[in-house]
């Protein structure tokens, strides 16, 4: 088992489930409710769904798609490709109805789409601050920028580092540069625990400025409300 995150969504919906997964920062350790946060059914309604619904638009990419919870819905509208690195999810996503789902890199789209390929994309599980750096999510924007339209959107979502229930996650570590933060997290499951998973966090106007210089702008912020509060989804448009 070479990711026990990816292993523990593949076998709760096969049932299959082998034990709890874990997210672990040292000898801390929290359980995540898979089926409900990775599998449950998404269906946006009121503000929010009118939100997503404004900013998205077929051919859509949904990145680091998981279970293909989102797939799912908008496949429905229109023409929805989701990719997901792992193998063990992909098949998740299949059987779940995915229409096409594939094995893919968010932050290698150039390998596996052509130029203007999509007219959106969505990457809505803060799969963005995967980016590691700076200068990882300039060259991701880069490369979104490459496989979608002249008149593409995006949406993107992230914890603000500075809402204090961000603070108060397991695996939060301040930076020292206002506006960021990062967290480092590794999953356990059946025995196994994974390699870690380095997250940085951005708060919306420290993306902003990342977005300077690139084909994007940021177009609109939407905060989360009740316990996602610290959730931010921000729409991304070409300039």
């Amino acid at each position: 088992m070479t990711d026990p995150f990816a292993q523990a969504i593949h076998d709760c919906h096969f049932d299959e489930l082998a034990g709890p997964l874990l997210y672990r920062n040292g000898e801390e350790t929290h359980e995540a409710a898979v089926a409900a946060v990775y599998l449950d059914e998404w269906e946006p309604d009121g503000e929010a769904g009118d939100w997503f619904e404004s900013w998205l638009d077929g051919p859509l990419l949904d990145m680091g798609a998981g279970g293909g919870r989102h797939a799912l819905y908008f496949q429905e509208q229109f023409e929805t490709v989701a990719i997901d690195n792992s193998e063990p999810l992909v098949a998740v996503m299949r059987d779940r109805g995915v229409a096409d789902a594939r094995l893919g890199d968010m932050f290698a789209l150039r390998e596996s789409f052509e130029r203007d390929r999509f007219r959106s994309a969505l990457a809505v599980g803060t799969q963005l601050s995967l980016a590691r750096s700076e200068a990882g999510v300039t060259e991701f924007l880069a490369d979104l920028a490459y496989v979608t339209t002249p008149n593409a959107t995006a949406v993107l979502d992230c914890f603000d580092p500075e809402h204090e229930r961000t603070r108060e996650m397991l695996d939060f570590y301040e930076d020292a540069t206002p506006g960021r933060a990062y967290r480092v997290l590794q999953f356990e499951y059946d025995g196994t625990l994974g390699e870690p998973w380095l997250y940085r966090l951005f708060t919306p106007e420290t993306l902003r400025e990342l977005t300077v210089g690139t084909d994007w702008r940021v177009a609109d912020v939407r905060r989360g409300s009740g316990e996602w509060d610290h959730n931010v989804n921000i729409a991304l448009e070409k300039c």
